[in-house]
């Protein structure tokens, strides 16, 4: 529609939406209508197939498509004329994604965003692809047009087989009986992801290459009970290259969402908050086994970036940086050699050495900064000391992100997701845990008691967004799955049981209003939200765990803190109902979060409660040990938790190491706790 007596020449129903994916349409020509049952109202009414575009913020070729055509008069045309044009931002609606992305999968073999699906007037599916060209974009819809009036049957009959499709492809068997659980699957488990794994540049084999943090999470774990070194050395080859490639922002801090190429130089520049909250857990973790401190340094730089740049005033996580400013990818964050000899002046050779700079670029004739030198080598190679080599390249950096601020900046994605907020506390917890930076507590403790003041509601629902004081979208799976883990993780820094208490309202909300009943597993939306053509039941890892996994593994830690044999027993059937998949399926990297579960079922956690009046401080203490196989508890005093009771001696504070609810003798130092932690 024309706008009236605005600069604006057209605006859409999208202008009342809070989604920045969504208001970046809401001029477009075309009519685009926010998800919902008014959309599909009007298409039944007026007899018109479904367009359903669907990206997000930071997506690049999404902002490529609407240039080429969303904001083509001609295109809207035909949009508008035969068609009810919906666009959805897959952040904010993930369950409305999965069910087009799955149709495109099977169509198409693959999938990706932008994805755009024609649909009938119900929302069945008839077709789906991502980007097209605009030439390509109006062949597709000239097809439809013509289909619907010559052949509309054969839209139908297609939808009713795709819809099927998309119903059954997460489908799962129940075991009537719980599975057991041995030690001699988890080798087959390390030797997949062997497979799999580039020796010579880290991460996964070929190109794109995604930070795939549960995998390394898992070989970690592993680590630490079998003592394999293959499996430390494959967690540092991808720890190491990463660090040094363009993927990570060596100024600013961060890691950009995949790259392009095998070597982990150009990124996709887009910043994701997701990725950023699981690397902080990573590296932290992989710091306190190696002491290595490229390890501290990343954790420290993107916690400052998100500090910076990604904390709200309500102290949630903003989502993400977009990858494009001015129109071009990565423009904010690249350099010719030409600025870097202007700026930095006599300090640039050093730095060139340092961050592999050439007057050629490596980017379009620009350079993405990444190391490929060690700071002896550089330091060697100018005849200079390491320390002058650190203090040269320190203010180097600052130099350079002074002249950065200055340029236009990517745009932000301010709304603030649920579920990856989860995934930003427990990284903040763990980056604490490791190197006791009261910042990093105070601003987890501030972020999850944000999560549990603004997002969680009555009866222990959640939603999903939030944006400029607005709560929205009923929560799915697996924002009350991470918001339960990082609650369990806020717990064990401040023993302040008010986060097991949120975490089991979270729980009992989950089983009520998510669990299937006849697979044992979780479906992906509520009973309380709309039904889409199909209910989805999310079962595999990816770039962030599965809600199912997740869920699982957050009954499991509630079950054996809580003493609540009930979760501990949904979890064990939830692994029983995946051990077939996970045992015969060779692609363990898409499944390891399941894996770290099956490794508690084998391994079943240390309970380590620390009562007394120095419970904190020794807490602290081992905390910072590398102990993934570890769940803390405790406090000054006993409070209610029932693996307390008996436990508070007078005037002393005791560790109590305990496996199974059964406690070997109570210790005072953490030396002599962690020798009783043996297998």
């Amino acid at each position: 529609m024309k706008d009236q007596g605005t600069a604006h020449e057209f605006t859409n129903e999208l202008i009342n939406e809070t989604s920045p994916y969504l208001l970046q349409h809401a001029h477009n020509p075309v009519n685009w209508n926010p998800w919902g049952e008014k959309a599909l109202k009007e298409a039944e009414k007026e007899d018109k197939l479904l367009i359903v575009s669907v990206g997000y913020a930071a997506c690049h070729w999404c902002h490529v498509m609407e240039h080429e055509s969303f904001e083509d008069s001609t295109v809207a045309a035909i949009m508008n004329e035969h068609f009810v044009p919906i666009k959805v931002d897959r952040e904010e609606r993930p369950d409305v994604d999965d069910v087009y992305m799955t149709a495109c999968e099977l169509i198409t073999g693959r999938g990706g965003w932008p994805l755009n699906a024609i649909a009938l007037p119900d929302g069945r599916p008839i077709w789906a692809g991502t980007y097209f060209p605009k030439d390509q974009w109006m062949n597709v819809l000239n097809q439809f047009v013509k289909l619907k009036e010559e052949d509309y049957d054969k839209l139908v009959d297609s939808a009713d087989k795709l819809t099927k499709g998309v119903q059954s492809t997460d489908e799962i068997v129940k075991v009537a009986t719980a599975e057991t659980f041995d030690e001699s699957q988890l080798p087959i488990f390390n030797k997949n992801i062997f497979n799999v794994s580039d020796y010579q540049l880290g991460g996964r084999l070929g190109a794109p290459k995604f930070p795939m943090p549960s995998i390394y999470e898992y070989l970690l774990e592993q680590y630490r009970i079998s003592k394999d070194t293959e499996l430390l050395r494959t967690t540092e080859v991808t720890l190491k290259a990463m660090a040094n490639g363009g993927i990570y922002d060596q100024l600013g801090g961060g890691f950009a969402r995949y790259s392009v190429d095998a070597e982990w130089l150009v990124p996709h520049f887009e910043k994701m908050l997701y990725d950023n909250g699981q690397l902080v857990s990573l590296y932290s973790r992989a710091y306190k086994e190696t002491y290595d401190q490229q390890y501290k340094a990343v954790v420290e730089e993107t916690l400052e970036y998100i500090a910076r740049e990604m904390t709200d005033k309500s102290n949630g996580f903003y989502s993400a940086l977009d990858a494009d400013s001015e129109g071009e990818e990565g423009k904010f964050y690249v350099w010719t050699a030409e600025e870097l000899k202007e700026i930095l002046g006599d300090d640039y050779d050093v730095f060139a050495s340092y961050y592999n700079v050439t007057d050629e670029g490596n980017f379009e004739g620009h350079t993405i900064l990444n190391r490929t030198l060690g700071t002896k080598q550089v330091a060697f190679k100018h005849e200079l000391t390491t320390e002058e080599v650190d203090e040269l390249i320190a203010r180097s950096k600052v130099a350079l992100l002074k002249v950065r601020e200055e340029r236009v900046r990517p745009g932000l994605d301010d709304k603030i997701i649920t579920s990856w907020n989860g995934l930003m506390i427990s990284g903040y917890v763990e980056a604490y845990k490791a190197f006791k930076t009261p910042s990093y507590k105070e601003s987890a403790v501030k972020a999850m008691d944000f999560i549990l003041s603004e997002q969680k509601q009555e009866n222990g629902r959640l939603n999903r967004n939030y944006k400029e004081g607005k709560s929205t979208i009923n929560g799915f799976l697996d924002d009350y799955a991470l918001t339960i883990l990082a609650c369990v993780d806020v717990y064990e820094i401040t023993f302040d049981k008010k986060y097991l208490d949120a975490a089991d309202e979270l729980a009992q909300h989950v089983i009520k209003h998510f669990l299937n009943p006849e697979t044992g597993m979780f479906f992906y939306t509520s009973d309380l939200d709309p039904p889409l053509v199909a209910r989805k039941t999310e079962l595999n890892d990816n770039v962030i765990p599965g809600s199912n996994s997740a869920i699982a593994r957050a009954l499991n830690e509630l079950g054996i803190l809580l003493y609540k044999a009930e979760y501990s027993a949904q979890s064990r059937q939830m692994l029983s109902n995946m051990k077939e998949t996970l045992v015969t399926n060779d692609r363990t990297d898409f499944s390891c979060s399941w894996a770290m579960l099956y490794n508690e079922m084998v391994h079943t956690p240390y309970e380590i409660a620390i009562v007394g009046p120095d419970a904190a401080k020794l807490r602290d203490e081992m905390q910072s040990r590398f102990l993934p196989d570890a769940l803390y508890l405790g406090g000054e005093d006993e409070g209610d938790m029932k693996l307390l009771e008996g436990k508070l001696q007078e005037g002393e504070t005791y560790i109590y190491v305990c496996q199974n609810r059964v406690c070997k003798f109570p210790v005072q130092d953490v030396e002599s706790a962690i020798d009783l932690m043996t297998r």
